[in-house]
C-alpha cells in the first residue's frame, strides 16, 4: 500500500522535498540528499538533528518520552523543537529549520 504524500520544506534554503507519510523528517532528508546532521545515526542518542517546526506541527507524530528526555538536554530547545529522527510525518506540509542555522 502506498503511503500518503507529505512535503517538507527546509528553511532558509526554501527547499521543498516530496516525502511519504510514515517517514521521519530525517529519513525524508536523507532520501533527498538534504544535509541534516545526525551524529548518532538517527537513534535518539544526541540532539544533532534538532529542528524547529515553523508550521505543520499538527502533521507530525506526537512526541514520545524518549524524544522529550533527549530534547531536555538541548540549550536551544523551543516549544517548536523536534528531533528529526523521531518526528514521523503524518501528511501535509511541514516546514523545518535545522538547528545549526538558527
Amino acid at each position: 500500500m502506498d503511503r500518503e504524500p507529505a512535503s517538507v520544506t527546509f528553511l532558509p534554503e526554501g527547499l521543498t522535498i516530496a516525502a511519504r507519510a510514515g517517514d521521519t523528517i530525517l529519513d525524508a532528508a536523507i532520501d533527498h540528499g538534504v544535509d541534516l546532521p545526525h551524529e548518532c545515526g538517527g537513534n535518539c542518542a544526541c540532539t544533532t538533528c534538532h529542528v524547529r517546526i515553523e508550521s505543520g506541527a499538527e502533521r507530525l507524530s506526537p512526541m514520545e518520552a524518549v524524544e522529550e528526555a533527549r530534547l531536555a538536554t538541548s540549550a536551544a530547545r523551543t516549544p517548536a523543537s523536534r528531533l528529526a529522527c523521531q518526528a514521523l510525518l503524518t501528511g501535509g506540509l511541514v516546514i523545518v529549520t535545522p538547528e545549526e542555522i538558527w
